[in-house]
């Protein structure tokens, strides 16, 4: 009995010493802070991530931290598993077009991440250029996986997920899945750059080498299932 009771007061001790601790952290490293977007990433950065999924509001204030106006979007309920809620106008540093798809807050986050992190700096490596506009698919669309009949929703019925076709660079030059994914070179080089590295922000990247049906396109999503294919 006295082991188990010196135990829980030196936990106690520990605890309270490591949350004495918390008031010397910088925010980007502080779990209470909101997440920073235009912080450089941490290891503290895939936490605050994750923590998105049960706090909306975090996810809103991680948005505010990028200085630019964010558009949110009403709640909509469905009874056929199409709600959008904690949605907004995907405020993109980069020009998306069509311009302002409908997206979740989580979409968003990762994909001003993905943006930062992994979009522009391949872009200049492998192809001399910054990305000037990127083209999308559509974001939310009430339907199944893969289009079909029955089965589960897809993570677009409710705006969780995006859909990217190709590329304009700053040099006027045009980068598509479906032209550059295969031929060896320096666009199939930044392609799959995008790939990797859209798996460490979004849940799901489906690409062409997935199957058929995403020969022309990358699938980003935030859905609870983890693929990186």
């Amino acid at each position: 009995m006295r082991r188990f009771l010196l135990w829980v007061m030196l936990l106690g001790v520990l605890g309270g010493a490591g949350w004495y601790g918390l008031r010397y952290l910088p925010p980007e490293w502080d779990p209470r802070e909101p997440l920073d977007l235009t912080a450089a990433p941490n290891l503290m950065t895939g936490v605050k991530l994750r923590r998105l999924a049960v706090q909306p509001d975090a996810c809103f204030a991680a948005l505010g931290t990028l200085g630019r106006p964010v558009q949110r979007v009403a709640d909509r309920p469905s009874d056929i598993g199409c709600e959008i809620s904690n949605a907004v106008r995907l405020p993109a540093s980069t020009p998306v077009v069509p311009a302002g798809p409908v997206t979740t807050c989580r979409v968003a986050v990762a994909w001003a991440l993905f943006e930062a992190q992994v979009m522009q700096p391949a872009a200049r490596q492998h192809l001399g250029s910054e990305v000037a506009s990127v083209r999308h698919l559509g974001t939310q669309n009430c339907r199944n996986v893969n289009h079909a009949s029955s089965g589960r929703r897809s993570q677009h019925a409710t705006a969780n997920a995006i859909d990217i076709a190709g590329f304009t660079l700053r040099d006027g030059r045009q980068v598509t899945l479906l032209r550059h994914w295969d031929p060896p070179g320096a666009e199939a080089d930044f392609l799959r750059a995008l790939r990797d590295g859209a798996c460490e922000w979004f849940r799901a990247v489906l690409g062409p080498d997935y199957n058929a049906a995403h020969r022309d396109h990358f699938h980003f999503d935030m859905g609870p299932w983890r693929a990186c294919r």
